[in-house]
């Protein structure tokens, strides 16, 4: 009898760590997708043993031990995260219709898989509906009425998503960006002058190539097109990978490492689809927010001549 295979394709982004790649390879090998699909950036240069490193990551997909189908997208030079990232999801969504997505340091908890394979079914036809995160930062509190809330922020530590989202929407270089800025959609999605001004500093610097990253012009694409996000009453993402060799994540924070839990199932489900908005001003005090003391401590650095 042939064993059972998940169907959901998955998209599993590499690159040069090859201790936490296994980590989340054994996640992954555990539920038996059908069809793995893995993009990797090339070693770069001017960084010695990278391309030993990035070698023995590719490595581990030779662990494959069942009846799957891999596709491979590794680029020989380095493309960044920006582009290579991009880029790849570019290629996994010209494949297939739906695919869960996780970066080699983002840990999944066993019901993640199955999380984002029913919400892919019930939402499909939902089109306010832009993607699936497993990430829930909430610090333990339970939002709404059902296992799952609507947010307008998009974690990307683990999540899931259709072609018919991304293709055609997604825009690595932002450029709706000056006349969305300006529009009162923009005010009306921050909801008040502080948050605009924060979104609207970051979304000025990726749009003018100053941040070399794809995951804030995946929220701008969601905010454009006035789709909201599916969080779970549990955080089933551990982000294992801050520190030294992380690519953006190298200093601690405190939402590394948070502890997983698990979903129970049958699932409840919310009565509607509606942002909660509790839950997105708990999000932007905690974790979207410049405090006082944070500018001044940028003031203090770029005086001391830390960074400009």
């Amino acid at each position: 009898m042939a064993e059972a295979l998940f169907p959901v394709p998955i998209a599993f982004i590499i690159f040069n760590r090859p201790d936490v790649t296994l980590r989340t390879f054994s996640e992954i090998a555990k539920i038996k997708p059908a069809k793995l699909l893995v993009i990797g950036d090339g070693p770069r240069s001017n960084v010695p043993g990278e391309e030993d490193r990035v070698r023995d990551t590719r490595a581990i997909l030779d662990q494959v031990d069942w009846d799957c189908e891999i596709l491979t997208n590794f680029s020989k030079e380095n493309l960044g995260c920006k582009k290579r990232v991009s880029s790849g999801l570019d290629w996994v969504f010209g494949l297939v219709d739906e695919a869960i997505i996780l970066e080699d340091d983002c840990l999944p908890a066993p019901s993640f898989f199955l999380f984002c394979q029913e919400m892919l079914e019930k939402y499909r036809n939902h089109p306010e509906v832009g993607m699936i995160s497993g990430a829930n930062f909430q610090r333990g509190i339970n939002r709404g009425d059902g296992d799952y809330y609507f947010s307008k922020y998009m974690h990307i530590w683990g999540w899931a998503t259709w072609s018919n989202r991304w293709r055609n929407f997604y825009d690595v270089d932002m450029k709706a960006w000056p006349n969305f800025r300006e529009s009162k959609d923009f005010l009306l999605i921050t909801s008040n002058v502080t948050n605009k001004r924060y979104w609207e500093r970051i979304f000025e610097k990726v749009y003018r190539g100053k941040i070399n990253t794809w995951d804030y012009q995946w929220l701008f694409a969601n905010w454009l097109h006035k789709r909201l996000s599916i969080i779970p009453n549990a955080n089933l993402i551990s982000n294992i990978g801050f520190g030294v060799g992380a690519t953006h994540t190298k200093i601690e924070s405190k939402l590394s490492n948070l502890p997983v839990q698990d979903l129970a199932f049958p699932l409840k489900h919310p009565n509607s689809i509606r942002v909660n908005v509790s839950a997105d001003q708990f999000t932007e005090k905690h974790d979207y927010s410049r405090t006082v003391l944070d500018l001044f401590k940028k003031a203090i650095k770029k005086s001391l001549g830390i960074f400009k």
